[in-house]
């Protein structure tokens, strides 16, 4: 199939749900990486740093025709806007171009996801970082892996990475400036983030998340996350042997990731500053 100026591969319906996910991803990171190359114009969201582009509308385009002729009894969920109510039971939550702003404006910290949820939880994800020929994969009935390496992190040491205390690793996070003026929020994310040993804020959620995985770093957490910024790496976390969670402070949900001794510290750290 042809999507503008750029040729995308045309899946298999026979593969498998991993094998099918970590195609789609990579097909969709590769339409947009090389769509930016011949040049892109932006459009603002909801503010200047939330923007979409048409590399974003064309990689979902491209997901969702795969997803319709491989698996049409499925639903779909994509950020740019589909959705679409399937039969089986199962849905597909699509991120096309997760760290949009990354992406537009040169960095290599941008990928494509995606997941596949039932009315249970997520049953897999998949993260693609083009640049950097990263594809995370893992769920809940296989294990997590790198470029089809295992990961092993949370699980060769005997468990030694769970036991580790937040204020030994360091955190990734996400937080738009507007919302630290509001100390609903602010006074949450203030205590979970001088809990860590340090901080870092890379801009893509599902990035991040696949490091927690892989090792490269210690935890993360954020608010208010959709579906798509959340559930694919949540399932490779999980797959990886670590531990995710949830809490709501404040009126707001907060999304965690990392080790167990991390997760929970995170949690008690967040739940800290609330004023209920």
């Amino acid at each position: 199939m042809t999507i503008g100026r750029h040729s995308a591969v045309e899946l298999d319906p026979a593969l498998d749900d991993y094998q099918l996910a970590a195609g789609l991803v990579k097909e969709a990171g590769q339409l947009a990486l090389l769509m930016r190359m011949g040049g892109l114009q932006s459009e603002q969201k909801t503010s200047i740093s939330d923007v979409v582009t048409a590399a974003d509308h064309a990689a979902e385009a491209y997901v969702l025709s795969q997803l319709r002729r491989c698996r049409p009894d499925d639903g779909i969920l994509g950020e740019e806007g589909t959705s679409i109510p399937g039969t089986s039971g199962r849905t597909w939550v699509i991120d096309p171009v997760d760290g949009t702003y990354n992406f537009l404006h040169g960095s290599t910290y941008w990928c494509s996801a995606i997941a596949l949820k039932d009315s249970r939880d997520v049953l897999l994800g998949a993260i693609f970082q083009p640049e950097e020929d990263k594809l995370w994969v893992g769920g809940r009935d296989r294990p997590a892996t790198l470029n089809g390496e295992t990961l092993t992190v949370f699980t060769d040491d005997g468990g030694k990475r769970n036991a580790t205390a937040v204020a030994e690793l360091g955190a990734a996070t996400y937080i738009h400036p507007t919302w630290l003026m509001d100390p609903m929020c602010a006074m949450p994310w203030h205590a979970a983030a001088t809990s860590a040993a340090s901080l870092r804020m890379l801009g893509s959620g599902s990035c991040d998340l696949g490091r927690v995985a892989d090792g490269q770093l210690g935890c993360w957490f954020q608010h208010s996350c959709p579906e798509w910024d959340w559930l694919p790496g949540k399932a490779i976390v999980a797959a990886a042997g670590g531990s995710v969670d949830t809490v709501t402070v404040n009126g707001l949900e907060w999304f965690m990731a990392g080790g167990t001794t991390a997760v929970r510290q995170l949690r008690a750290a967040l739940q800290s500053a609330s004023v209920a």
